[in-house]
């Protein structure tokens, strides 16, 4: 029993801890500035490339103004020796019917492809088994890289056959519609005709680039709708296309770019003409700009030479144009991103 005025013994006293020395500080010195190098290096060259895409533009645009300078500032009576330009020597005259029916038959494309595209992709992304989904994306994919000349022929040697009985059906009994006026021309080269090759040239573009919106999809969207006692279809309407939106418009865009540079498939299926008309069904109306180019360029003497290139800076205005308008729709729309 120890006594109470009796003090501890030094061996009964606890140790104190011992201090943990603290590590030396690790140097930066070297490694900071290496990586500061880096990082300008690395936005040095992102805006280099930002740059060189608009130096890329600038000198594309610069070459069309300046060869087809000529072709705009010569007198009509010049003009008017060219044999495809128009009597009285107007270049408008010429251009304005190209433009009219690069517009028609791009626009009847995109009216026929993007319902398909867009059932297509909401059958693969969303209702198709996985196996199936993944085969039908190969398909698309595959269908992609066709060569356009592949579609021309198959659209002039098989489907313009098979579908003269629809398009006389149409001229028959539609023919109060100014777009079906009839009779349909035979055989049908016509601007239905190259509307329905050039909605089957673009779909697969629109199909796969829709597709892959669809399938980043947030799935906790998808989950609350259906929680929300939804079907698949309500479920799609709610939180698939909604959030989907923008990239079909892009996607939508991408096709009719397609659509209107589009040459050989045009040029081996129309009847061309020179004229504003909206029957689709009458041989010798339409032209489109890029098939034109290509039908009269190897006879051209360097002043129709000009001129053809002027009807290519017009097709070089509508596309800025399309993708200028697609770029504004889709910043105006985009109502979801992933990060919701």
């Amino acid at each position: 029993m120890t006594h109470p005025d009796r003090e501890p013994s030094v061996s009964s006293i606890p140790d104190a801890p011992t201090p943990t020395p603290e590590p030396p500080p690790v140097s930066t010195q070297g490694t900071r500035p290496a990586k500061d190098r880096a990082g300008r290096a690395f936005a040095g060259l992102s805006t280099g490339a930002g740059a060189l895409i608009l130096l890329v533009l600038a000198a594309v645009a610069g070459f069309l103004l300046l060869e087809a300078w000529p072709a705009i500032q010569a007198p009509a009576e010049e003009l008017a020796k060219i044999s495809w330009i128009p009597d009285d020597g107007s270049l408008a005259r010429y251009v304005g019917p190209l433009v009219f029916g690069t517009l028609l038959g791009a626009v009847l494309a995109l009216l026929l492809a993007v319902p398909v595209a867009l059932g297509i992709a909401l059958f693969i992304s969303h209702y198709a088994p996985r196996r199936l989904a993944s085969a039908l994306g190969y398909v698309v994919d595959l269908l992609a890289a066709i060569p356009s000349v592949i579609y021309g022929l198959w659209g002039g040697l098989w489907l313009a056959p098979r579908v003269q009985p629809l398009w006389d059906w149409l001229g028959a009994n539609l023919g109060f519609i100014p777009l079906f006026e009839g009779p349909a021309a035979t055989p049908p080269r016509v601007m239905m005709t190259v509307g329905v090759v050039l909605a089957v040239m673009i779909l697969p573009i629109i199909t796969a680039v829709s597709r892959e919106v669809f399938l980043q999809t947030p799935r906790l969207h998808e989950e609350a709708a259906l929680a929300l006692g939804a079907t698949r279809w309500e479920m799609v309407r709610m939180a698939v296309l909604p959030f989907g939106r923008s990239g079909v418009i892009s996607a939508s865009m991408l096709g009719l770019g397609r659509a209107l540079g589009e040459t050989m498939a045009v040029l081996m299926i129309l009847s061309p003409g020179l004229t504003y008309s909206f029957a689709l069904l009458a041989a010798g109306r339409h032209q489109t700009i890029a098939a034109n180019i290509a039908l009269q360029f190897p006879e051209a003497s360097p002043l129709g030479v000009s001129a053809l290139i002027a009807t290519g800076l017009a097709l070089f205005v509508i596309t800025l144009l399309v993708n200028m308008a697609a770029r504004w729709v889709v910043a105006r729309r985009a109502d979801f991103s992933g990060a919701n």
